[in-house]
């Protein structure tokens, strides 16, 4: 039997919903949350979604006053969890971000002020990530500088003092966290797909969901930076076949919407049309790989 628990307090107004989910992580949470605290312009509420916690994740949240959670005793998965932690919301813009990620100055002021221009609540934005190394993923958009691929080897200070040279535009593709949606947005598509647990695949997925609903509005906020330091928590877990998964239920491949609908990387002008043709070969290749898959 699955149990949850949730610690909400009350809180001033504030601009984003920030979802967190959390396993056995919690120096990275805790340098996390320290940059949300010192490099947010605006108040946001923070609410992390632990996993087991057995690291002493629990104590230490319930000794932090400005922190909403919600908690399981095993290990749910990245998509029961942040789904667990919507009832909570208090803002009308969700952000999901992983705990390994450190905010730069000013992010969430450039991601807002980029949302407010838009006129329209159903848009699909992401931060500009900055990464030490560059990821085989031809579909996987950061600026790569190294300033540490662990907390032992963070160089923060440089860092805060290079992030405004590291320049990006706006770029087409929003799919990775740290991401945010409307909270409406989030409710039509019925959030992140358990199928997809422990959560493999579950950000194109969701992506893809927005999509099929009529959304056109993916991009990349270049001026809003978040630096990354990479896959600490998804190393470590049990990867579902989320490729396959995606396969079966779309008819076509992660990187085939990613390459071909939301033109992944390329800068970002104008809003997507409403149909995408993809060439006979596409069709052809993903109609192959989805009837092998079927076997």
């Amino acid at each position: 039997m699955i149990e949850l628990s949730e610690v909400i307090r009350s809180k001033n107004k504030e601009n984003f919903s920030i979802i967190i989910p959390t396993w056995n992580n919690l120096d990275y949470l805790k340098l996390c949350i320290s940059s949300l605290r010192k490099n947010s312009v605006y108040n946001n509420q923070i609410i992390v979604a632990v996993n087991e916690g057995n690291d002493g994740t629990v104590e230490w949240l319930k000794t932090q006053e400005d922190i909403d959670f919600v908690y399981s005793r095993t290990n749910l998965g990245v998509c029961y969890a942040v789904n667990a932690c919507r009832p909570f919301v208090r803002t009308n813009y969700i952000v999901y971000m992983n705990d390994d990620m450190y905010v730069c100055p000013e992010w969430d002021k450039e991601l807002y002020s980029e949302i407010q221009s838009l006129g329209t609540d159903y848009f699909f934005l992401s931060c500009t990530l900055i990464e030490p190394v560059k990821t085989s993923n031809p579909n996987y958009v950061a600026i790569i500088e190294d300033y540490g691929d662990s907390i032992k080897t963070f160089r923060e200070d440089k860092l805060l003092k290079e992030y405004k040279s590291l320049q990006m535009k706006n770029w087409r593709g929003s799919s990775w966290p740290p991401n945010v949606v409307h909270k409406k947005t989030w409710d039509l598509v019925g959030g992140y797909s358990v199928e997809f647990t422990p959560g493999m695949y579950s950000d194109p997925d969701f992506s893809m969901k927005l999509w099929k609903a009529g959304i056109r509005i993916f991009y990349g906020v270049g001026k809003s930076k978040v630096y990354h330091f990479g896959e600490k928590t998804t190393s470590r877990v049990r990867k579902n076949k989320g490729s396959d998964t995606f396969l079966l239920k779309w008819g076509l491949t992660a990187r085939t919407y990613y390459s071909k609908y939301l033109q992944i990387g390329q800068e970002h002008i104008n809003e997507y049309p409403d149909n995408v043709e993809l060439n006979m070969f596409s069709k052809i290749r993903n109609k192959m790989k989805r009837m092998i898959k079927s076997f």
